[in-house]
This record gives structure tokens, C-alpha cells and sequence, in this order.
């Protein structure tokens, strides 16, 4: 007698479960992590992306009593007004000139300090020094604005001394030529120690890094 082959019929593969129900069970597992994103999610939204529905301002001929919707659509009406304006040039180059001083003084100068700090011995110094430093990056540009009026205003600080010693007055916010200064010298202020905070981390992070590969 022949014998008798049977046919094995193929093995049914398993059925792989959809994307979506993966993804709402991995949810449910980790649910507490999502809920930690949520507040961040929540200021993103708000913050972030609702005030992005006033950017259809710029293509309106926006009036508060009509509202954004309501105000009538001009297009590029008032973007080709401020590129046939006589001032553009001069808006261009002073938005540069500020951008690339900036990156020249604002760049290096956080490193420097941190260097230097990095070099100081006396711990007390050297957390007293982070702390005077670190302090202004904490107060917000209205105040920062309100203490460059004490000092430099007709009335402030610094023209008042000058009086005392018999010098003129300089007009620091009405003279073109001190709005530089001002601006890059308050940014310095703010933010230099926090920048150089960060640097200082990074280069103890990088001693220790060194010192593990040398041992």
C-alpha cells in the first residue's frame, strides 16, 4: 500500500493588533507620564500656537470695533507699503548691525567668565561672585527698563553725579547715538551670568570626564 500524505495546511500567522490600539494601550499603561506632558502640552497650546490665529492682522486692514474677522483682507497691502518705505534700509541695517554686536559681545563674554570663575580657589568668593552675576537674569524687562530710567534718564542717577562735579548733561535715551549702548550694555548685564552658569557646568562636566579617562 502507498502510504498516505497529508497535506499540512500553513500555519495561520498571528494577527498583529492596529497602530491605534497600541498606541492608546501604551497610554493606559504609562498614563501618569502623559499626565506630567500635560500641562506642558496645555501652555504650548495656548501660548504657542492659539495666538497664531492674530497673525491674519498683518493681511487685514484690522479695526478694533470690527474685530479680526470682520476687518476687511488687504493681502500683502502692508507689507509692500514698509518695502517702498524710506526707512526700510535703515530698519534692515540696524536690526543686523544689533543682531551681529550681539552675537560678537553676548557669545564670547559668558565663556570668558566662566573661565574665570572656573579658576577661582575660594569657594565663598566664588559662590558670592555666581550669585551677584546670576541674580539679573531673574528680573523681568519692565523692571530692567524702569532701572535703566533711574540711571540714565535727564533726572537719574548718573547725570545727577555729573552735576555734582560740574560736567553737562547727557542725554543717554534721546541721543540715537547711546540706544547701542544701552541695549547691548543692559543685555550683557541680564544675561551674561546665566549664560556663563551654563558654561561653567558644562566645563566641570568636561574636567570630570577627563579626569575618569585618565585614571
Amino acid at each position: 500500500m502507498k502510504p498516505v500524505i497529508q497535506k499540512l495546511s500553513k500555519p495561520i500567522p498571528p494577527v498583529e493588533p492596529n497602530k491605534n490600539d497600541r498606541r492608546w494601550s501604551q497610554i493606559k499603561q504609562n498614563w501618569e507620564l502623559y499626565l506630567f506632558l500635560l500641562p506642558t502640552f496645555i501652555y504650548f497650546v495656548l501660548f504657542h500656537y492659539v495666538p497664531m490665529y492674530g497673525v491674519q492682522i498683518a493681511f487685514r486692514d484690522y479695526t478694533p470695533g470690527f474685530g479680526i474677522t470682520s476687518s476687511p483682507w488687504v493681502g500683502f497691502e502692508h507689507f509692500i507699503r514698509f518695502f517702498e518705505s524710506y526707512q526700510f534700509w535703515n530698519l534692515i541695517y540696524n536690526t543686523f548691525s544689533l543682531s551681529a554686536l550681539q552675537l560678537l559681545i553676548t557669545f564670547p563674554l559668558p565663556i570668558i567668565v566662566a573661565l574665570m570663575l572656573n579658576q577661582l580657589v575660594f569657594k565663598r568668593y566664588k559662590k558670592f561672585v555666581q550669585t551677584v552675576i546670576y541674580a539679573p537674569h531673574f528680573i523681568s524687562v519692565v523692571v530692567l527698563v524702569g532701572m535703566v530710567y533711574v540711571f540714565f534718564s535727564g533726572n537719574g542717577l548718573i547725570n545727577n553725579f555729573l552735576s555734582l562735579i560740574g560736567l553737562d548733561e547727557i542725554r543717554f535715551l534721546t541721543e540715537p547715538t547711546w540706544f547701542k549702548p544701552l541695549y547691548l550694555g543692559s543685555s550683557v548685564w541680564q544675561e551674561t551670568g546665566w549664560a556663563a552658569i551654563i558654561y561653567l557646568a558644562a566645563l566641570a562636566a568636561l574636567i570630570l570626564n577627563f579626569m575618569k579617562r585618565l585614571l
